[in-house]
């Protein structure tokens, strides 16, 4: 099953790519397997995926043990993380997709391990939502880029949920405008509903989840 969904992903990535004038190797495929037993995430690596995406640091830590033979997966963090975790999700995590203060920069520097950061903005009025303001990023990414451990690659948001991709566009479309405004290269945006508009406005990295692992297991919530 799962194979065939990743083909039916594929498809919709080349499609999507097709239509934007961009290649499919712009494109990383981020596997999103919260909730999801480490057995699926190994046999996602068989088929040859080499991305995952995970939401919570204390559901990922137990996890993590049973995936030591993937030794080409690289593991982003894409949910928030709270600044007491940021050293256990140093250890475990090779990206933190959500950085969204000076104080979490810090606190990741400070542990004295190299990593591959982006900066999560909040784009939308929903309180649910984290992420730093447009209007801070100059701040934060001084910030980072003053970090000797973290090395700022790019920005990421998750926009107000809907299944209409137009009503998600703007926000993607957003994001891009401030990631060349602040020289970033790169872009995580759009989940299992909408990625083909986050492709069309210029994402790099898309987080799939549903599309590749159908419903998530009913569990009960992990504190990132």
């Amino acid at each position: 099953m799962l194979k065939e969904r990743l083909e039916e992903v594929e498809e919709r990535i080349h499609r999507a790519v097709e239509r934007a004038g961009r290649k499919r190797s712009d494109i990383a495929l981020v596997a999103v397997t919260k909730k999801f037993p480490a057995e699926i995430v190994c046999e996602a690596y068989r088929l040859g995926l080499r991305l995952f995406g995970e939401n919570y640091v204390q559901e990922f830590e137990a996890k993590h043990p049973a995936l030591a033979s993937l030794t080409e997966a690289k593991f982003h963090l894409i949910g928030h993380l709270q600044s007491n975790k940021a050293r256990v999700a140093s250890e475990i995590f090779q990206v933190i997709e959500t950085v969204d203060s000076e104080k979490l920069a810090r606190r990741l520097d400070g542990i004295g391990r190299k990593l591959e950061v982006m900066i999560e903005v909040k784009l939308s009025g929903e309180e649910s939502k984290e992420g730093a303001a447009p209007e801070d990023l100059p701040n934060l990414i001084n910030a980072i880029r003053a970090c000797p451990n973290l090395t700022l690659t790019g920005l990421m948001t998750i926009p107000p949920w809907s299944e209409d991709q137009e009503v998600t566009r703007p926000y993607f479309r957003r994001l891009a405008e401030l990631a060349r405004m602040h020289g970033l290269a790169k872009l995580s945006m759009g989940m299992s509903h909408d990625f083909e508009a986050a492709i069309e406005e210029g994402a790099t990295h898309i987080r799939v989840g549903t599309a590749l692992f159908g419903p998530r297991p009913k569990a009960a919530p992990h504190s990132a």
